[in-house]
């Protein structure tokens, strides 16, 4: 029986990661809310399914094996892009996964979502702050270049951090929420398949 459920829980964490990257895959940008380069996609709703279906460490591995095919098929950074993404969905569906974990139930789904999508958002700021950003500006004409973008949505910015603070912390936030909405309209549906239950 264990066997079973292990190969049952495989196989659904191998769907859902790819569902995940063709969804990684159909990213978009809002031009104007926040500079082009950074792009809206619901990629972490898999993973987000895999960790309340299956468990947290399921939806990170999802996160994972959606940016591994990114880097392998569509990735144009370097592989940093896929690193960041990695680290900014893992904290999302990780911290959503654990939580959840601990009491079953939709209060505290939507609990662990909100909760999840904020961690998300925070991690964001250090992850683009320390590691994305100071690659992109030797990729792309320097820090100036990139601070220019943010400048042509809000002249008054001033300094990288401030972007990433004033931009990219609630567009991530927002990114979040729109994954937990999703899923929660989704994974009723998808419980029988999900959880092996007929």
């Amino acid at each position: 029986m264990k066997t079973t459920n292990h190969v049952r829980e495989l196989t659904v964490t191998a769907m859902l990661a790819a569902v995940a990257t063709v969804l990684m895959f159909l990213d978009f940008s809002l031009p104007m809310f926040i500079p082009s380069f950074v792009k809206m996609d619901v990629s972490e709703l898999p993973a987000l399914l895999a960790s309340f279906s299956l468990g947290p460490v399921y939806g990170v591995v999802v996160c994972l094996i959606k940016n591994l095919f990114n880097l392998i098929f569509h990735g144009s950074t370097g592989g940093i892009g896929e690193v960041c993404n990695f680290l900014i969905g893992a904290a999302f569906v990780g911290t959503a996964g654990i939580l959840y974990k601990r009491s079953k139930s939709r209060k505290s789904a939507i609990i662990a979502s909100l909760v999840g999508a904020a961690v998300m958002a925070l991690v964001s700021v250090p992850v683009n702050y320390f590691i994305s950003y100071p690659v992109y500006a030797k990729m792309f004409g320097g820090i100036d270049a990139i601070l220019a973008a943010y400048q042509a949505l809000n002249p008054s910015v001033d300094g990288l951090l401030q972007c990433l603070i004033l931009f990219n912390l609630p567009f991530t936030f927002v990114k979040g929420l729109l994954n937990a909405v999703l899923c929660f309209f989704i994974y009723k549906p998808l419980s029988p398949i999900l959880h092996g239950r007929k």
